[in-house]
């Protein structure tokens, strides 16, 4: 496997990739319960964290939500901004580490979110600290992530057992309880195989590091994909069985 590739270098795959509507794995099976934890927008001050190329960020404008969007990637970020002025929805895009964003002012935001990012973000303790920061009183922080029970990188893989004319299918996982990065790898038309770094973390920790914040967990799904998903993609079958990705929201204790 080649040395993994830093998102800034995947701009233009990526742009391409999500589109206005995500890709099959986000529109079919991660961001409706995504979309229906983050709820009616209209009216509210939203926070699109790791926006990527905006392409949520402009669904939300669309519904009425007044959107920033923030990511370290700073050519994604003039991708979203290119697609902001073709298509203006009143979008503030800003190229910031999610752990420090001294741009944008303590209690400005109704929520905040962040799809599928905390996962591949090096710190999520410090990010976790500046939404908490952010958030008006009665704000929501809601996220995605790579499920931390059933997807450890590099050490899950799928088991398929048929007996008697029966299939099961079962998930294997090991090296849970270690928190340690790692890499995955991408397979892509028309481009080379690569990798990307993330880093796993125990659920325990990722509830323990919330609440150190501030948060407690309100809700928590986990997503099973529409039929559409289910039909299209390979591991659909698997995920209806045991699932890969975590939603969740979480709201700041109330102050003392």
């Amino acid at each position: 496997m080649p040395d993994p590739v830093d998102w800034p270098e995947l701009a233009a795959w990526y742009d391409a990739k999500q589109g206005d509507d995500g890709d099959l794995w986000h529109r079919e099976l991660i961001d409706p319960p995504l979309i229906r934890l983050v709820g009616d927008v209209r009216g509210r001050t939203v926070l699109d964290l790791a926006c990527g190329n905006g392409y949520l960020a402009r669904r939300f404008a669309r519904a009425g939500g007044t959107v920033v969007g923030t990511d370290a990637s700073a050519p994604v970020i003039e991708l979203a901004k290119a697609r902001e002025r073709q298509a203006p929805l009143g979008i503030a895009y800003h190229v910031s580490d999610a752990g420090a964003m001294p741009m944008l002012a303590s209690r400005s935001f109704d929520l905040v979110y962040s799809n599928m990012a905390p996962m591949d973000m090096p710190d999520v303790v410090a990010p976790f600290r500046e939404v908490a920061r952010l958030l008006r009183p009665g704000g929501r922080f809601v996220a995605s992530i790579c499920h931390p029970c059933f997807d450890v990188p590099g050490a899950g893989s799928w088991l398929w057992e048929r007996k008697e004319f029966v299939t099961t299918i079962s998930r294997r996982v090991g090296r849970y309880r270690e928190p340690f990065d790692t890499t995955v790898p991408w397979r892509v038309p028309d481009r080379a195989e690569f990798s990307t770094r993330t880093w796993h973390r125990p659920l325990s920790w990722y509830v323990r590091e919330l609440a150190q914040a501030g948060f407690a967990i309100s809700a928590m799904e986990e997503p099973d994909g529409s039929e559409a998903f289910r039909s299209a993609s390979p591991q659909g079958e698997g995920i209806h069985e045991v699932p890969l990705h975590l939603v969740f929201e979480a709201r700041p204790f109330p102050a003392p």
